[in-house]
């Protein structure tokens, strides 16, 4: 039965995407996580052709023409599977807004990111600077037809697999002081092969302890050069604009992907404790794993339905800032909470990785820090209630 929020075509939508996790991204997660294994391009091609990549792009442009509210469905039901297969969905933006491109290779490069065959990594954090975006240092300098690219950057998640790197630095403009701030930043686009680092720029794989399908990495650039073109539409500062506009539906993403974790764990977690027998009974049996599973339950619909609101005005046209943050927040605090628990209930058995468990809570403690941390998201919150905080308050 349809309701508010999920109508006929969303609950097909979503029953779909549930069996091709169940079917495709499951299987290939419990047999390449636990090794480190990379997200297989047959499982990419695959999610290429159910349209994935191109969710919210147009279908002009080769895409499906859905809003926010289908791409946070269709992510949740990922991450159920792997997180990292629900990410990188995100990873094929429009390039329409590539100014110096002509039309035809602005559509052409479209169309191939809807079929998720011309994706991207995001290079926005630094060395000294993660949620800060202002205090970037990378810089671009235009030397005739080219820009060059100098400087580091960190947390470039696919830097090696992906088909370009989108890179945020800082240029110089005339009469305007763009050492710090948010004037003089803009967005670049490096193309390179697939599989490579693009020429001038060096890097080695961060060791991570999750987010296990696609490599991180810490990147050098170096007399990086791409030409002039290559820049997305702005003057002096819109790389920053375009970057925070960009990060609200990343949030309500990453939601997305919590609540996925999340509901993951408690399903393990549920069957587990319908087949552990203890003392003679199912420990489903006893009150204290029956309380824990209902409170687990609750938390994550409570998130969904925040999520469904937030999504909603997002497609209504709202900025939703505000709304972005809280549900960050809150859909990355349950998921740990919940992940968590779901492993106690499965005890020694759940600190193996002989179940999935192990996974989700992993991954789920990386959604309270991506995408801008917990404490970020609060910050956001309360300067929305409360206004910016007082200079005394600042001392």
């Amino acid at each position: 039965m349809s309701n508010h929020y999920l109508t006929e075509e969303r609950l097909m939508i979503q029953e779909v995407a549930r069996e091709f996790t169940r079917k495709e991204v499951l299987p290939v997660a419990n047999e390449l996580d636990p090794v480190q294994g990379d997200i297989p391009m047959d499982l990419r091609n695959k999610m290429g052709e159910m349209g994935y990549f191109g969710i919210r792009m147009p279908e002009a442009q080769g895409g499906l023409g859905l809003g926010v509210f289908e791409y946070c469905l269709i992510a949740e039901e990922l991450a159920r599977g792997w997180m990292s297969v629900a990410s990188i969905i995100a990873r094929a933006p429009s390039l329409m807004g590539v100014g110096g491109w002509p039309e035809a290779k602005r559509q052409e490069r479209t169309e191939q990111a809807a079929r998720g065959e011309y994706l991207a990594a995001v290079a926005l954090s630094e060395p000294d600077v993660g949620s800060d975006l202002a205090g970037i240092s990378c810089r671009a300098e235009l030397d005739g037809n080219e820009w060059v690219i100098s400087g580091n950057k960190y947390w470039c998640t696919f830097a090696d697999g992906a088909d370009y790197i989108q890179l945020l630095a800082r240029i110089a403009v005339a009469g305007e002081d763009t050492t710090s701030g948010r004037q003089g930043l803009r967005s670049f686009i490096i193309e390179k092969p697939r599989g490579e680092l693009p020429q001038g720029c060096s890097g080695s794989p961060i060791p991570k302890i999750g987010y296990f399908g696609w490599k991180t990495w810490e990147l050098a650039f170096d007399n990086c050069r791409i030409p002039k073109d290559n820049v997305i539409t702005g003057g002096s500062g819109e790389g920053f604009k375009n970057t925070v506009n960009f990060l609200n539906a990343a949030r309500a993403h990453t939601a997305a992907r919590s609540i996925g974790l999340a509901r993951g764990a408690l399903e393990d977690a549920m069957a587990y404790a319908q087949e552990r027998v203890q003392f003679g009974v199912p420990i489903s049996d006893f009150q204290e794993t029956r309380f824990k599973l209902a409170r687990m339950a609750s938390d994550i619909e409570a998130a969904r339905q925040l999520m469904y609101h937030v999504c909603t005005l997002m497609d209504d046209g709202a900025t939703a800032d505000k709304e972005a943050a809280m549900v960050k927040w809150h859909a990355a605090e349950m998921a740990e909470r919940v992940t968590s628990d779901a492993l106690q209930i499965l005890g020694g058995a759940g600190y193996t990785k002989l179940y999935a468990v192990e996974r989700y809570w992993r991954d789920a403690r990386l959604t309270k820090i991506f995408e801008g941390t917990s404490e970020i998201q609060l910050r956001i919150i309360s300067d929305r209630l409360l206004g910016k905080p007082t200079q005394r308050a600042n001392a």
